[in-house]
């Protein structure tokens, strides 16, 4: 599982993917996330603005990133 660092309470799972080089416009990520083709904590979802926090596993195909709060690490 890969971990992805933020610096803020929360990312929306759009910019996610930009950010995990998941896709390379948010134009791609809408539609992947339309799809379907994101899952987050287990469940499908399909929000773009989903909030990610801390603790949140995202799994696309075969991979999976969870969450990481660089501000809450110890």
């Amino acid at each position: 599982m890969k971990k992805i660092q933020i610096y803020t309470e929360f990312i929306k799972l759009d910019q996610f993917m930009k950010l995990a080089s998941l896709v390379t416009s948010g134009a791609e990520a809408k539609n992947m996330i339309l799809e379907g083709c994101l899952f987050v904590n287990g469940q499908s979802c399909t929000q773009r603005g989903k909030k990610l926090r801390e603790g949140d596993i995202i799994a696309f195909k075969e991979q999976q990133w969870i969450i990481e709060n660089e501000n809450h690490a110890n």
